[in-house]
């Protein structure tokens, strides 16, 4: 999906990828991310969003909930992170990393609620009055108040598989006066998602229904006295989409994911002011009835892989057909659409999400200086590896 791309923009980071794991530096089935050019496409993103009155909380289950990258990200200007789900939360806490919304798109699990409060994150987003309630509990037993994001659905919004959720608008009424006669939370904005989304016949990014909801859904809190409303409104979250924003005022927050690695839908298409930064490595296994396969791991099913570079750099590298696993099966491998050498460096870039992988992570710094130099290798759950626990 992004290897054209990466090799127009990027090219020092595939090379730099296939001479690692021709070095042995790096194993197959690694995800290396150029930490240079991550940090500037952050520090865009941060301007632009500065520009458009719009607050930031990064996003990092894509690039496998890496501690490392969210200190620098708050080093930068972030004042926090978005948790996407309780396990996220975890491994920011005890990396004390500043959470400033935790439980959208996963609500937290009431053995969870303990640890969380006490973290104190800025919003929890919530879509069931019973969690809003056991979150009013454990708030009242620390003695806190916790502010709140309510995640609103309307009839026409747009819900993925497998996120299925939220307060219906028209008897969000209701679920306000409720939350009202509660001592230890208070509604601090609403979300939803996706708020926008790229066309893929224009490339454009464009509002959704579910953007019309939360604009409506803010009326609502308003009209019951709720002040300072963050309007959260996460989807692809980039300079290109936080311009389409600026259209809407009483958007006040989102949140970069793809957008700080230049891998959404718009960095396929055209080039975006950040640049693709981060490639799959693998090698090729074994041939068989005239295909090589290459180690596989880290599969996503939305990943839209369609080309490898197969070869020990970018001068000899030979562009391959990848045929991706079929749905029902593991991604033992991944199949080429040739043969080529047994242990050849192979070379991926396309849409990706590292935690839900088998993956490794290597940072890479220095590629902007011609000196680079690998900087740390973690799993896809954001724990630090060394080479031992590697191999």
């Amino acid at each position: 999906m992004f290897l054209e791309k990466m090799v127009e923009r990027n090219p020092e980071l595939v090379e730099t990828g296939l001479r690692l794991l021709g070095e042995g530096a790096i194993l197959p089935d690694t995800y290396v991310v150029d930490v240079d050019r991550f940090l500037a496409n952050a520090k865009a993103i941060l301007d632009e969003a500065d520009e458009q009155g719009i607050a930031l909380y990064f996003m990092l289950k894509q690039v496998g909930r890496n501690p490392w990258l969210a200190k620098k990200l708050v080093e930068l200007g972030y004042p926090g992170a978005v948790a996407v789900d309780f396990r996220e939360a975890k491994i920011l806490m005890d990396h004390g990393v500043p959470i400033c919304n935790v439980g959208h798109l996963v609500q937290i699990p009431r053995g969870f609620l303990k640890d969380i409060v006490a973290y104190e994150p800025t919003y929890m987003t919530v879509f069931t009055m019973e969690k809003i309630r056991e979150i009013d509990a454990e708030a009242a037993r620390q003695g806190k108040t916790q502010k709140l994001l309510l995640k609103v659905v309307g009839p026409d919004d747009m819900l993925y598989s497998g996120q299925h959720a939220g307060f219906e608008l028209d008897a969000l009424d209701e679920v306000v006066e409720q939350i009202q006669t509660l001592d230890h939370v208070r509604i601090g904005g609403v979300t939803s998602f996706p708020c926008f989304l790229v066309d893929e016949q224009t490339g454009e990014a464009n509002p959704t229904p579910n953007l019309d909801t939360l604009l409506a859904a803010r009326v609502i809190l308003e009209r019951h006295g709720v002040e300072t409303i963050n309007v959260n409104a996460p989807s692809a979250t980039c300079v290109g989409t936080l311009k389409a924003m600026g259209a809407y005022p009483d958007i006040t927050s989102a949140e970069p994911g793809h957008g700080l690695s230049g891998t959404t839908p718009l960095h396929a298409r055209r080039n975006e002011p950040e640049v693709p930064c981060v490639v799959y490595m693998s090698e090729v296994s074994h041939n068989f009835r005239g295909h090589a396969y290459c180690f596989g791991g880290g599969h996503y099913r939305r990943s839209h892989v369609k080309h490898a570079l197969v070869g020990t750099n970018l001068a000899n590298a030979v562009v391959a057909d990848v045929i991706a696993p079929e749905l029902p099966c593991i991604d033992y491998y991944f199949e080429l659409g040739q043969e080529f050498p047994v242990s050849a460096p192979v070379c991926m870039a396309f849409r990706f999400q590292i935690f839900v992988t088998r993956s490794h992570v290597a940072l890479v710094e220095g590629l902007a200086g011609g000196t680079p130099r690998l900087a740390g290798l973690f799993d896809s759950q954001g724990r630090s590896q060394t080479w031992e626990d590697l191999s």
